[in-house]
């Protein structure tokens, strides 16, 4: 966080009127008039006033004072996380977790806070020839980037999930570093989840002989020994659509590794030590099969043993809105030595385990960029004064961040909840109920959290004036950091479509089990009278989405893909409510806890039966759609 803004003149040579009112002196409020300091004071008053009849072309240019937010320890100042803890973790594990997070806090604060500042201001660099002109390919990144290596090493932020010295609560307790981590990681977040995703491929694969260095590597705590994944799927064709996108051609070798063919897109985190990327396998004649079932998922290293790149071209860095401190690239394979670790054939299912660790990271970022805009912006209400009272003492304002905050509360136990059940999953100590929620559960919150991350950087951003548009403030690096989130490891239409697979493939288990999960936690508030209501609430849209499932079942496909998004916030909000009223049922919740559920409860909790009942879904409003989206364009007019 920085601010250095001025207040300058509107024109050299004229004088700014009122300029006492925009650029006043330091608030006298608890200066002690002693006879000395009431001099000093006077006098600054004076200086001011005569200042005034200069020039402002002669005078220097005026501070604006205004005190900029100030964040402490992020996990002392969480109250929903640290209650969260306490009330989940057993008590010598909560122990030994709180004493990590609260040192990792001061750490965040002191040390890596100001790094992920520097990797702001130093973005990476392409050098593509030295100054002999040969070729050399070299993405320069600063310092600080490489320092918030060694430190993700030295803090287990992979190792913490693979060691599971807390068995079960490992994963969530490497989630918990990651949400703290996030918005101070200058972009690192990223990369980590590219290598947690690599860790976790690896580890599925029950470790072969051949990728046991590279687990080694990637799940280190030396800083010397710690590898960064990145993660080579997108190319030219697009990015989700990988069956049909994917051209590169793996040509196999006589001592039976592979030769990698192609154009990646977009490769995140050029600069990690390997990678994993899909590839079609080309048979004696040199043809390969297409679509998904010709995929297959090859390992390979950015470097050789001389440091030299592994028969990889960078054709140029990424110009994006946002995640700038982190290099994203433009690659050719032109012969890349790689090694096949899927069957041949089964890539896609092969990365499916990436892609559930990546899409809980990306779930990690919307929360803790939201938890952090709204740290800053409750911070500046105790700060900034306008219309003669703080910003926390005008109703209006002190909604508006209440309602950020509510939406923020439902966000994060929705993220607690995934973790908790992958670390069930992870230690065999899952039920068949907690798999299916992890199946439904991971798109949901995905998609969900996106687009709740998207609305509350924004409003939060508004909630500081102009200062949140000014970029030496470091809010407008938040939210455009924030804006990819609904972008990254699937958009929303594509997890909603996920959300119908998992459907379909569990022949609707994954629906009973999230119906018998909410009822559950309903059960536990059915003693706290002032939950009532916000039970009440989520027992009806229960019922109403039990209604929508029966109804669209006998729509055909066309209905359910039309109430795809819809209903994938139906199931968003209806869990995170259950999570809601279930963290509020505790013995020692607090008035706030219930006022959340509640709060929360208030909204349309089923979206998507009430779109049914206005016909959002039929066949008709499909063709309406396109006509309206193209009415007047010459774009795609023959197919209306």
């Amino acid at each position: 966080w920085r601010s250095s803004a001025t207040c300058k003149p509107w024109q050299s040579g004229r004088f700014l009127p009122r300029v006492w009112e925009r650029c006043q002196p330091p608030s006298r409020k608890g200066i002690s008039t002693t006879v000395g300091q009431g001099q000093q004071v006077g006098m600054r008053e004076k200086q001011v006033l005569e200042d005034l009849e200069v020039p402002l072309a002669r005078r220097e240019t005026e501070t604006l004072f205004q005190e900029q937010p100030q964040a402490g320890n992020q996990y002392l100042e969480d109250a929903l996380l640290r209650s969260y803890l306490k009330t989940h973790l057993p008590r010598k594990v909560l122990e030994e977790v709180n004493r990590d997070l609260e040192r990792f806090g001061n750490r965040l604060l002191t040390e890596i806070k100001p790094l992920g500042w520097e990797c702001e201001l130093n973005p990476p660099v392409f050098r593509q020839y030295d100054a002999w002109g040969r070729r050399v390919d070299h993405i320069v990144t600063c310092s600080a980037w490489g320092r918030m290596k060694e430190i993700a090493a030295e803090e287990g932020l992979i190792a913490e999930a693979y060691e599971r010295r807390y068995s079960n609560w490992s994963r969530l307790h490497q989630a918990v570093k990651l949400y703290l981590f996030s918005s101070s990681s200058g972009g690192f977040n990223c990369p980590l989840a590219m290598t947690d995703g690599a860790a976790k491929v690896i580890e599925s694969l029950g470790i072969p002989r051949s990728l046991k260095n590279a687990f080694d590597h990637l799940t280190s705590r030396d800083p010397k020994k710690f590898w960064t994944s990145g993660q080579w799927m997108t190319e030219r064709r697009g990015g989700s659509d990988v069956a049909n996108g994917t051209e590169t051609v793996a040509r196999k070798q006589p001592d039976g590794t592979y030769r990698l063919y192609g154009f990646k897109w977009f490769t995140s985190a050029a600069d990690s030590d390997v990678t994993l990327t899909l590839a079609r396998v080309a048979d004696a004649e040199g043809k390969v099969k297409q679509g998904s079932s010709g995929l297959s998922l090859f390992f390979l290293k950015v470097r050789d043993e001389e440091g030299k790149l592994n028969s990889i071209q960078v054709q140029r860095l990424k110009d994006k809105l946002g995640t700038r401190q982190m290099a994203t690239a433009e690659l050719w394979l032109d012969g890349a030595k790689a090694e096949l670790i899927s069957a041949e054939g089964r890539g896609v299912a092969s990365i499916s385990n990436m892609l559930n660790i990546t899409r809980i990271h990306n779930v990690i970022g919307a929360v803790a960029s939201m938890r952090r805009m709204i740290s800053l912006s409750r911070d500046y209400a105790c700060r900034r004064v306008a219309f003669g009272k703080l910003l926390k003492d005008h109703p209006l304002h002190m909604q508006t961040i209440a309602r950020m905050e509510v939406q923020t509360r439902g966000a994060f136990l929705l993220l607690m909840e995934i973790v908790r059940l992958l670390g069930l999953v992870e230690t065999n100590m899952a039920s068949e109920q907690d798999q299916l929620l992890l199946r439904l559960l991971i798109p949901v919150a995905k998609l969900y959290t996106g687009k709740q991350a998207s609305a509350v950087v924004v409003e939060a951003m508004e909630s500081f004036g102009g200062q949140g548009y000014m970029e030496d403030t470091g809010l407008p690096v938040i939210v455009r950091d924030t804006l990819v989130l609904s972008i990254w490891e699937g958009t929303t239409n594509i997890l909603s479509l996920d959300v119908l697979r998992s459907l379909t493939k569990s022949q609707g288990q994954v629906m009973a089990a999230l119906f018998s999960a909410v009822q559950q936690k309903l059960e536990l508030a059915s003693s706290t009278a002032k939950l009532e209501p916000a039970v009440k609430q989520t027992r009806d849209a229960i019922s109403s989405l039990a209604q929508f499932t029966q109804a669209a079942g006998s729509k055909g496909a066309v209905t359910m893909e039309l109430a795809a998004r819809d209903f994938s916030y139906t199931l968003a909000r209806i869990y995170a409510g259950a999570l809601l009223i279930e963290h509020a049922a505790r013995p020692d919740a607090s008035s706030t806890d219930i006022a959340a559920a509640r709060r929360w409860c208030n909204q349309e909790l089923c979206p998507v039966a009430t779109e049914l009942e206005n016909s959002s879904y039929e066949a008709e409003e499909a063709l309406v759609d396109g006509a309206l989206v193209y009415e007047g364009s010459p774009a795609c007019g023959s197919r209306l």
